[in-house]
């Protein structure tokens, strides 16, 4: 994961409250308020945005990096899901819940074919 695709990934909402600053600026130019306050508000929502995005960056490029190490080190790659961690982020969760999943269903058609067939 590098930073240039995940900012590529967080362009429409990083539009959408580019859109929502300027806006809320356009309405607030008739009125008289301090012009500190005028530049307080979007650098502070901004700075904060950036910062939500910062962390989450961080921490997706942690889980994704670790995943990738241990695939590389493992010689049986199917066996991932029983060595990564549960994620606290729900796109992480929901790819190791459906990595999970496949496994199992990969196991029960080896299980079939290894077994059952054979009495048939």
């Amino acid at each position: 994961m590098n930073i240039r695709s995940f900012i590529k990934d967080k362009a429409l909402p990083i539009a959408l409250l580019l859109f929502a600053i300027i806006t809320s600026e356009i309405f607030l130019i008739p009125y008289q308020i301090a012009t500190f306050i005028k530049i307080y508000i979007p650098v502070i929502v901004g700075s904060m945005y950036l910062l939500g995005i910062a962390i989450e960056y961080a921490m997706k490029k942690s889980y994704y990096n670790n995943v990738s190490t241990i695939l590389q080190d493992l010689e049986e790659k199917y066996l991932i899901t029983e060595i990564i961690k549960t994620p606290n982020f729900i796109e992480g969760t929901i790819l190791k819940n459906t990595l999970e999943e496949v496994d199992k269903s990969m196991a029960e058609h080896v299980n079939f074919y290894k077994y059952l067939r054979r009495r048939l």
